[in-house]
């Protein structure tokens, strides 16, 4: 779909944003109903000022006008009124429909694979849930409706003049060419500079999280002047995006005043010529003459006609920033890169694992991993080891599903992993990753992960099987205290023990450990290490560790290289090989250590 440029309005998507209308169509309706109604409305004050001035004030009819006054001032309860709940009606149903779209673009992004992660700048992907969405709000309360109302109101004023006096009506609107010019420039140069806008605060918010989530990577390597000159940069493209729209506000204004002056200084001079002329007849009252009241009334519709007209061109391209916002919008929605859950199988999982034949790319050029073979009986322990980049992380990043393998097949209990529901498949397998995230919660939350099915005696309970309990309950609030925006609060040790916590209480089939012990204390260590031998009684485990210290019970090891595997066998097996790949790591890693193997 191609982003919204040469157009006020792309049908095609204002029918899709029009369906999130339906649930709210009642509300549509009246909003629209009082929208015609006040342009209707708004022509009784004109008409009844000139009735007051050429029916009473002239005749000295002091109770005809107080009757007119009154008249007036119902005229103006009612269009307040009005005024009130259309406002209120429209900004409801735009905020009803970003609501339910926001909630749509959230179960879609967490739905999504990891690989559109991996392209996809978090910055972008906040600022498409946030201010794009807000734009599309602007569409029900500054666009489309509004933009109706105002273009009834402009019609109602002009037909309402000519009929009044046509001659008039017309020496007064000659301006009119030259500011509906002047509004379509004006239309396009500022939609131009807040698509400027938009795309410089896509990059605002794309660099701030990126740098605050990296925070601690500028001050470590004491990057903090060279990053602000950045954001400078940044900061300084997205001020000048901003003083490009206002200075075409700036010249835009003060033309529509301009010609406002000369529409009036017509009206005056055409009128109160047309008044004279009647006056030397003696015709002043005959039909088809102009009288005071005439030339007020048109004074009274001039202004009515140019406060519209000057905000049209203003809610056209909000409108239009609404559609481009959709388009955004609807792009993220439109993209496919979600997981396939076409599977509907959710048996019991025992925890048979077999790769047959698996390849996988990221890219699809480059094969990550190649012809993979491997098969795990339920509650055995498979250990993958090998350099950075050998395809140990992929292995399970695809046994999750959160990238979809190039050829092959993987099986659990038998069953093609494409054949189970994504979430149920996913809900068997803990994964435990060295680089643990935590929710700005509380602990007991971010254990549950917020799931009401688990209590709080069984996270207390899993706690102390990790034995974690105690370092938690001297915690103020213990298992209640907030652990801030991804553990900040916390050790690492401390982060990596309730992400055991978190995989105990879901009871998996399956438990994947990815260097889950390489970033610890060796105190936590043996904490951890507990905690990972309770995890692993009865349960099928894949592990992925560096320190081959914490693997040699492993049932069976797999050495990968370059995607594809080396060795295969149990330590004592490995170790036995001459000249390979794992005696060589294993020779290493305790030579560089000090230690005499015996």
């Amino acid at each position: 779909m191609a982003e919204v440029t040469g157009k006020a309005i792309d049908w095609r998507l204002l029918k899709r944003v029009m369906h999130y209308v339906t649930p709210y169509r009642g509300i549509f309706a009246l909003s629209g109903f009082l929208t015609v109604f006040l342009a209707v409305l708004a022509l009784a004050q004109p008409i009844l000022m000139q009735k007051a001035v050429d029916e009473y004030i002239v005749v000295s009819n002091y109770n005809g006008l107080v009757f007119i006054v009154c008249l007036m001032l119902g005229q103006l309860v009612v269009q307040t009124i009005a005024q009130y709940y259309q406002t209120y009606m429209t900004n409801s149903l735009g905020e009803s429909v970003i609501r339910d779209l926001r909630i749509d673009i959230f179960n879609h992004i967490t739905s999504m694979r990891l690989r559109y992660f991996d392209k996809t700048p978090i910055g972008v992907l906040i600022t498409r849930t946030v201010s794009d969405l807000e734009t599309i709000a602007d569409i029900f309360s500054e666009g489309l409706i509004s933009i109706i109302g105002d273009l009834l109101l402009v019609v109602a004023i002009i037909v309402c003049m000519l009929i009044k006096d046509w001659k008039l009506a017309l020496i007064t609107l000659i301006p009119m060419p030259l500011l509906m010019l002047s509004t379509y420039i004006f239309k396009e140069a500022i939609k131009s500079s807040f698509q400027e806008v938009r795309t410089q605060v896509a990059q605002l918010n794309t660099f701030l999280a990126e740098h605050i989530s990296g925070i601690s990577i500028i001050q470590y390597f004491a990057r903090e002047d060279q990053e602000m000159r950045k954001f400078m940069g940044v900061n300084e493209k997205y001020r000048d995006a901003n003083i490009r729209s206002n200075w075409y506000y700036s010249i835009f204004f003060p033309v529509v005043e301009i010609l406002f002056s000369i529409c009036i200084g017509l009206l005056v001079w055409y009128g109160c010529k047309r008044i004279l002329s009647d006056q030397q007849l003696n015709g002043i009252s005959a039909s088809g003459h102009v009288t005071a009241g005439t030339v007020l009334a048109f004074i009274s519709l001039l202004n009515l006609l140019f406060r519209p007209i000057r905000q049209l061109a203003d809610k056209f391209n909000t409108l239009q920033m609404g559609m481009v916002g959709a388009d955004r919008i609807f792009k993220v929605l439109d993209t496919d890169d979600v997981a396939p859950n076409k599977g509907t199988v959710r048996s019991e999982i025992k925890g048979d694992i077999r790769f047959d034949k698996v390849w996988f790319a990221y890219n699809d050029e480059n094969w990550v991993l190649k012809d993979i073979n491997f098969h795990i009986r339920p509650g055995e322990t498979l250990a993958l080891v090998g350099a950075t980049g050998a395809g140990k992380s992929s292995t399970i990043n695809i046994l999750n599903r959160f990238y979809e393998i190039g050829k092959g097949e993987i099986t659990v209990d038998g069953i093609n992993i494409d054949d189970y529901e994504v979430g149920y498949l996913r809900s068997r397998i803990a994964t435990v990753i060295q680089d643990v995230f935590l929710f700005s919660d509380t602990i007991a939350n971010n254990i549950s992960l917020n799931n009401p099915a688990i209590t709080r005696e069984e996270i207390i309970a899993a706690a102390k099987d990790v034995g974690a309990h105690d370092f938690i309950m001297r915690l103020p609030g213990g298992y209640d205290y907030n652990v801030m925006e991804r553990g900040a609060t916390l050790s690492a040790g401390q982060a990596q023990l309730i992400s055991f916590i978190r995989a105990l209480v879901y009871n998996p089939a399956i438990l994947v450990l990815d260097e889950a012990t390489s970033s610890v204390d060796t105190e936590t260590e043996i904490l951890i290490q507990n905690a990972i031998n309770k995890l692993m009684q009865g349960r099928t485990a894949i592990v992925i560790a560096h320190r081959l210290s914490t693997i040699q019970n492993a049932d069976r090891i797999i050495v990968l290289d370059h995607g594809g595997i080396m060795e295969s066998g149990t330590h004592q097996e490995l170790l036995r090989i001459e000249d390979g790949y794992y005696r060589k790591l294993y020779d290493l890693q305790f030579n560089s250590a000090g230690i005499t193997k015996g």
